[in-house]
């Protein structure tokens, strides 16, 4: 597992920015993908837009309609409410790329 420290590590080494420039630009692409997909999500899904990054991924927000589910311990019937959760589907060359 990769901690967030580590990849602005990586960051810095491979752009030659400070580990203090790298963090910035790190939090900065994670806040900006959060605050969009935040914002989207007031709209209906047929209407959204996704974070599209082309050879990596996209992340989109979708909607879970209500469900039911059970209590694992009581084994009792319970509803599950709708609500919106984020997505991630990986790219093409993103795939290759990990599957060797």
């Amino acid at each position: 597992m990769v901690t967030k420290t580590e990849l602005i590590d990586a960051v810095a080494e491979k752009t030659g920015l400070t580990k203090k420039d790298s963090g910035e630009a790190v939090n900065a692409v994670f806040e900006t993908i959060v605050d969009y997909l935040s914002k989207e999500a007031t709209k209906k899904e047929a209407d959204r837009d996704n974070v599209q990054i082309i050879g990596f991924g996209t992340f989109e927000a979708r909607d879970r309609s209500e469900r039911k589910g059970r209590n694992p311990q009581t084994g009792d019937e319970i509803t599950i409410p709708a609500r919106t959760v984020p997505v991630f589907r990986a790219g093409k060359s993103f795939k290759d790329s990990v599957e060797g």
